[in-house]
């Protein structure tokens, strides 16, 4: 079902599949390089857009519009350079990340990543059924999990290639724009109305709280991981004119679908303030009011059936991008790839089990209110997807000339305030909320902690790169300015060399190694840790089964090397494999430490890969690694 990749590409199974270094003329020149941002815009306009969008504009009017123009222009810069890593480095934002931030960063990176894309699939899913209800009368739950077949749907289109995959989602992007044009025309709204909707305006509470959930909306984190990984299914020339001229057709590309996701969303938007505010139907925050409103108010029966044609539209087109956004956050950060069946299978099972649950517990009537809530989810976690990007495609080391100018480095760091200074703004807001209520202080305290946790995390993520840049340039400097005397290259043999065992057939290997680096009076400790549970509980008191054993195996050890003349102790450790080594070796007077290094990938990294890292930075001796 699972499998490690040994491949670095991004969706390996279609990159490069589109080639567009054969010689075109024309229009047929920058087709080639169509599709992936049409791919992109459905995450604006799907059904999450539609429930922020409505809800702004029948309680607000025409007021929100700015947001939406503000959140789309963010979105064309954010994405443009999502665009600009892919093409550049050919690596997707996971994979980026994966190869910048310790392996702890990334695995909490990689967590919320998901959850953006469960937060995406409950839109869809939630979107899905209310339209299947709209058109049928079906109740939602059997509409929710009826979604759950979309799987083949997914499975059918990736068989037939990334460019059909394109073509289909493209049908689906024009049909919601047919759709919303012919409701517009519908409704006659007063176009000098609508331009006042573009100047900005202060925010309350309640419309700040809309306004995040359009920006999360709109900007999504997942659409950052894919876009820069659609990109890299078109080959193209690796000289400079081959890369500036893929940036250039991208944009392009972006500029054209972003824009039409805007009218998508300025459409719903002007749609429910002339239909619904102006007519005082301001309470109308449910899709499925405005579904059955539209009729009487517009005296037209085409007009809902439209409506909910574009609503399945919407929720189709967005669940194939979630899937493949799905693909590339586990491929990137974890070098894990799951069959695409189970990949969506689980996704959407994800995002159905709380759609399930609320209209099991409070009924259809909150399905709106969880469709808002999923894309303010989504805005609070888009710095942990802004920050990174902006990093990576600023640095000239490994962008060049291709890194981002001055100018569009302080825009695109203005962007990122805005986004993180809105979140915290609300979640201060609702933190205050909080401790205002009479909620056990249990909750409180947990509550806290979460913030205080998000921060920490917000901070190495933000912070580490510029602090290891400037580190970098710090020893090139001084690498480059002091040069050593190579006089005298003779090493004093060590007196004590510890090697830390885990009894496998490696054992010989690292024993070797030590023996390779003494001298004929060196004096040997092998080390092992216990890590049973008695260990774990007793410490050095421990006397199971386990401890017996080990302690035999290196007294084993031990007796075949002073056989062969060698100086030799042993030292047990338990609990904890890291400190103990640290704790054994310092103990021991040991000047040098051999260990090995099991080449984990994926998972395993996180788990096991950190007992090196701890170990080396906690001992001032040298430490060989082995890779075994």
């Amino acid at each position: 079902m699972a499998e490690k990749i040994h491949s670095d590409h991004s969706l390996s199974e279609v990159h490069e599949s589109v080639d567009t270094t054969v010689p075109r003329k024309g229009w047929r020149r920058i087709l080639a390089y169509i599709g992936p941002a049409y791919l992109v815009s459905v995450g604006y306009m799907d059904p999450g857009n539609w429930a922020t969008d409505l809800q702004g504009g029948a309680k607000f009017g025409y007021s929100l519009i700015w947001v939406l123009l503000m959140s789309n222009l963010m979105a064309l810069l954010l994405q443009s350079l999502s665009a600009r890593l892919g093409i550049v480095r050919r690596r997707d934002l996971a994979q980026a990340n994966r190869e910048t931030y310790p392996p702890i960063v990334n695995f909490c990176l990689y967590i919320l990543a998901e959850l953006a894309i469960a937060a995406t699939d409950l839109a869809e899913v939630l979107g899905m059924a209310i339209g299947i209800y709209l058109l049928t009368g079906l109740p939602l739950i059997w509409g929710t999990v009826i979604t759950i077949f979309d799987t083949f749907l997914f499975l059918l289109l990736q068989r037939y290639g990334i460019r059909k995959m394109e073509a289909f989602i493209i049908a689906l992007v024009a049909t919601i724009g047919a759709s919303f044009l012919v409701e517009l025309l519908l409704a006659k709204p007063k176009l000098a109305e609508v331009a006042t909707g573009f100047i900005p305006s202060a925010f309350t509470h309640e419309s700040l709280y809309i306004a995040v959930g359009i920006i999360g909306a709109t900007v999504m984190p997942h659409n950052l991981y894919l876009h820069s990984a659609l990109v890299q299914t078109r080959k193209i020339s690796n000289d400079r004119s081959g890369i500036r001229r893929a940036i250039k057709y991208n944009f392009i590309d972006s500029f054209v679908a972003l824009n039409a996701a805007f009218f998508v969303n300025a459409a719903i938007l002007v749609l429910a303030a002339t239909v619904f505010f102006k007519t005082g139907n301001t309470e109308v925050a449910r899709i499925e009011d405005a579904h059955q409103l539209l009729q009487p108010l517009l005296g037209t029966h085409l007009a809902p059936i439209l409506f909910a044609v574009a609503l399945i539209a919407a929720g189709q087109s967005s669940t194939v991008t979630g899937t493949l956004a799905g693909q590339i956050v586990m491929e990137g950060y974890l070098k894990l790839r799951l069959n695409p069946w189970l990949r969506r299978l689980l996704t959407r099972l994800i995002a159905i089990v709380p759609a399930v649950v609320v209209i099991l517990l409070y009924g259809d009537s909150k399905v709106d209110d969880l469709l808002i809530f999923s894309q303010v989810v989504l805005s609070l976690q888009l710095g942990f997807a802004v920050i990174p990007l902006i990093h990576f495609v600023s640095d000239k080391d490994t962008m060049g000339e291709f890194a981002i100018g001055t100018k569009t480095k302080i825009i695109s760091w203005l962007v990122a305030c805005i986004l993180v200074f809105l979140n915290v703004k609300l979640v201060a807001e609702e933190v205050i909320g909080v401790f205002e209520t009479n909620a056990a202080w249990g909750w409180k305290v947990l509550l806290v902690l979460v913030v205080l946790a998000f921060i920490a995390l917000f901070s190495v993520m933000t912070f580490l790169p510029l602090v290891r840049k400037r580190r970098s340039r710090h020893l090139t400097a001084s690498m480059h300015s002091d040069v050593a005397n190579l006089g005298d290259l003779s090493v004093q043999p060590a007196n004590k060399i510890a090697v830390a065992l885990d009894f496998t057939a490696a054992d010989k290997q690292l024993i070797a190694h030590a023996v390779s680096q003494g001298k004929h009076n060196t004096r040997y400790i092998l080390m092992h840790v216990v890590e049973s549970v008695s260990a774990g509980y007793l410490g050095a008191a421990s006397d199971d089964d386990e401890t017996r054993k080990d302690r035999l195996r290196l007294e084993t050890y031990a007796t075949q090397l002073k056989e062969m003349g060698y100086l030799v102790d042993i030292a047990l450790g338990y609990r904890n494999r890291a400190p103990e080594i640290v704790r054994m070796v310092k103990e021991s007077g040991a000047e040098m430490l051999v260990m090995g290094a099991h080449r984990h990938s994926g998972l395993k990294d996180y788990i096991f890969g950190e007992t090196i890292e701890d170990v080396r930075h906690a001992l001032k001796i040298p430490v060989l690694i082995v890779n075994i």
